[in-house]
């Protein structure tokens, strides 16, 4: 189980404190969803607090691309995963971040969405591709 406890441990002198209380179940957290590339699409939905419902993309093949110009947006299909800066594993194993770099139909696109937290996989062109 992750833990969000904000119980510190240590005294600044480097002394150890003695908890005053356990832990409570609002302080509970989840593992990250590493949104992957995949033929198919999955979703994870998860409940929230208050009841709400969390959809997270677990695995995804297409993305919602704009074009900075015309504002447009179109539903294009993820050919590959060119580079991840946030994490080198991230890179070698395809997982899809804010900030991602993928080569759409359109062309190079920047990953501007949270995939694991918003569900949807939104894009903007970074080059346009000459046809």
């Amino acid at each position: 189980m992750v833990w969000h406890g904000d119980q510190v441990k240590r005294k600044s002198s480097g002394g150890k404190k003695k908890a005053y209380r356990g832990k409570r179940a609002y302080e509970r957290g989840r593992y990250p969803v590493e949104t992957g590339w995949a033929a198919e699409e999955a979703r994870k939905v998860v409940l929230g607090k208050g009841g709400i419902q969390k959809v997270k993309i677990a695995k995804s093949r297409y993305a919602n691309v704009a074009r900075p110009g015309s504002g447009k947006v179109v539903r294009t299909e993820i050919l590959e995963i060119i580079r991840n800066p946030a994490n080198m594993d991230y890179n070698r194993r395809r997982i899809l971040t804010r900030g991602t770099i993928v080569r759409t139909e359109l062309g190079n696109a920047r990953v501007i969405s949270r995939p694991g937290q918003d569900g949807v996989v939104n894009a903007i062109l970074v080059e346009e591709q000459e046809s």
